[in-house]
Protein backbone atom coordinates (compact mmCIF):
# COMPACT_ATOMS: atom_id res chain seq x y z
CA UNK A 1 0.00 0.00 0.00
CA UNK A 2 1.27 3.62 -1.39
CA UNK A 3 -0.40 6.14 1.15
CA UNK A 4 1.42 9.14 2.82
CA UNK A 5 -1.04 9.66 5.50
CA UNK A 6 -0.16 7.55 8.67
CA UNK A 7 -3.72 7.22 10.04
CA UNK A 8 -4.89 5.74 6.59
CA UNK A 9 -2.21 3.21 6.75
CA UNK A 10 -3.13 2.40 10.32
CA UNK A 11 -6.61 1.97 9.69
CA UNK A 12 -5.71 -0.42 6.60
CA UNK A 13 -3.69 -2.36 8.88
CA UNK A 14 -6.62 -2.86 11.68
CA UNK A 15 -8.97 -3.50 8.83
CA UNK A 16 -6.97 -6.20 7.30
CA UNK A 17 -6.35 -7.72 10.73
CA UNK A 18 -10.39 -7.38 11.43
CA UNK A 19 -10.57 -9.29 7.81
CA UNK A 20 -8.68 -11.93 8.91
CA UNK A 21 -6.86 -12.49 5.51
CA UNK A 22 -3.92 -14.49 4.91
CA UNK A 23 -0.86 -12.25 3.86
CA UNK A 24 0.86 -9.46 4.57
CA UNK A 25 0.51 -5.62 3.85
CA UNK A 26 3.70 -3.65 3.55
CA UNK A 27 3.44 0.05 3.11
CA UNK A 28 5.34 2.76 1.67
CA UNK A 29 4.81 6.88 1.62
CA UNK A 30 5.34 7.77 -1.85
CA UNK A 31 5.47 6.24 -5.23
CA UNK A 32 9.08 6.87 -5.05
CA UNK A 33 9.13 4.81 -1.89
CA UNK A 34 7.33 2.38 -3.69
CA UNK A 35 9.65 2.10 -6.71
CA UNK A 36 12.26 1.57 -4.54
CA UNK A 37 10.39 -1.41 -2.78
CA UNK A 38 9.17 -2.57 -6.39
CA UNK A 39 12.69 -2.66 -7.39
CA UNK A 40 14.71 -3.90 -4.14
CA UNK A 41 16.39 -0.40 -3.78
CA UNK A 42 17.98 0.67 -0.73
CA UNK A 43 16.46 -0.36 2.30
CA UNK A 44 14.06 -2.67 0.34
CA UNK A 45 17.84 -4.39 -1.08
CA UNK A 46 17.37 -7.23 1.25
CA UNK A 47 14.11 -8.43 0.09
CA UNK A 48 15.92 -8.96 -3.57
CA UNK A 49 14.47 -12.85 -3.52
CA UNK A 50 11.14 -12.25 -2.52
CA UNK A 51 8.33 -12.36 -4.83
CA UNK A 52 6.11 -9.24 -5.88
CA UNK A 53 3.20 -7.84 -4.25
CA UNK A 54 0.28 -9.47 -5.40
CA UNK A 55 -1.68 -6.58 -5.55
CA UNK A 56 -0.71 -2.70 -4.99
CA UNK A 57 -3.22 -0.43 -3.03
CA UNK A 58 -2.15 3.08 -4.23
CA UNK A 59 -3.19 6.52 -3.10
CA UNK A 60 -3.22 9.42 -6.08
CA UNK A 61 -2.21 12.29 -3.48
CA UNK A 62 1.34 11.92 -2.38
CA UNK A 63 4.87 13.93 -2.17
CA UNK A 64 7.49 13.48 -4.58
CA UNK A 65 6.18 10.90 -6.81
CA UNK A 66 2.52 10.80 -6.82
CA UNK A 67 -0.31 7.85 -7.52
CA UNK A 68 -0.32 9.09 -10.87
CA UNK A 69 3.59 9.03 -12.05
CA UNK A 70 3.50 5.53 -9.74
CA UNK A 71 1.20 4.17 -11.92
CA UNK A 72 2.33 5.29 -15.02
CA UNK A 73 5.77 4.02 -14.30
CA UNK A 74 4.27 0.75 -13.24
CA UNK A 75 2.08 -0.05 -16.71
CA UNK A 76 4.61 0.79 -18.74
CA UNK A 77 7.17 -1.59 -17.32
CA UNK A 78 7.18 -5.39 -18.69
CA UNK A 79 8.22 -6.52 -14.72
CA UNK A 80 5.58 -4.75 -12.89
CA UNK A 81 2.60 -4.38 -15.34
CA UNK A 82 0.75 -7.67 -14.48
CA UNK A 83 0.50 -6.45 -10.76
CA UNK A 84 -3.19 -5.43 -10.00
CA UNK A 85 -3.20 -2.02 -9.03
CA UNK A 86 -5.82 -0.49 -7.13
CA UNK A 87 -6.13 3.44 -6.88
CA UNK A 88 -7.95 3.89 -3.65
CA UNK A 89 -7.98 7.75 -2.90
CA UNK A 90 -10.45 10.43 -1.48
CA UNK A 91 -11.08 11.42 -5.10
CA UNK A 92 -14.09 11.40 -6.92
CA UNK A 93 -13.78 13.64 -9.64
CA UNK A 94 -14.56 12.39 -12.75
CA UNK A 95 -11.78 13.47 -14.51
CA UNK A 96 -9.22 11.53 -12.03
CA UNK A 97 -11.50 8.48 -12.44
CA UNK A 98 -10.80 8.92 -16.10
CA UNK A 99 -7.09 9.63 -16.18
CA UNK A 100 -6.82 6.76 -13.91
CA UNK A 101 -8.13 4.23 -16.06
CA UNK A 102 -6.45 4.96 -18.79
CA UNK A 103 -3.18 4.74 -17.35
CA UNK A 104 -4.33 1.01 -16.78
CA UNK A 105 -5.60 0.71 -13.03
CA UNK A 106 -7.37 -2.35 -12.66
CA UNK A 107 -10.02 -0.17 -9.85
CA UNK A 108 -11.16 3.12 -8.68
CA UNK A 109 -12.01 3.11 -5.24
CA UNK A 110 -12.85 6.12 -3.13
CA UNK A 111 -11.18 5.58 0.54
CA UNK A 112 -14.66 4.95 3.06
CA UNK A 113 -15.12 7.05 5.40
CA UNK A 114 -16.00 4.81 8.18
CA UNK A 115 -14.07 2.09 9.50
CA UNK A 116 -16.86 -0.50 9.17
CA UNK A 117 -17.28 0.36 5.91
CA UNK A 118 -13.10 0.00 5.32
CA UNK A 119 -13.47 -2.99 6.57
CA UNK A 120 -16.29 -4.08 4.07
CA UNK A 121 -13.91 -2.92 1.12
CA UNK A 122 -11.12 -4.79 2.30
CA UNK A 123 -12.60 -7.74 2.75
CA UNK A 124 -14.41 -7.66 -0.84
CA UNK A 125 -11.12 -7.15 -1.99
CA UNK A 126 -9.39 -9.56 -0.46
CA UNK A 127 -12.08 -12.33 -1.52
CA UNK A 128 -11.53 -10.92 -5.03
CA UNK A 129 -8.30 -10.29 -5.39
CA UNK A 130 -6.84 -13.01 -3.53
CA UNK A 131 -9.28 -16.40 -3.96
CA UNK A 132 -11.37 -15.77 -7.17
CA UNK A 133 -9.02 -14.05 -9.86
CA UNK A 134 -6.57 -15.93 -11.28
CA UNK A 135 -3.78 -14.22 -11.53
CA UNK A 136 0.00 -14.75 -13.51
CA UNK A 137 2.08 -16.27 -11.00
CA UNK A 138 4.45 -14.07 -8.79
CA UNK A 139 8.37 -13.68 -9.71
Amino acid sequence: MADDDADDRLLAKDALAECSLNGELHFVEDGEELFDYLERRGKYAELANSPRPSLILLDLNMPRKDGREALREIKSNPEFRKIPVIVLTTSNADTDIAQIYDLGANSFISKPVTFDSLVKMMRILGNYWCEIVELPAKK
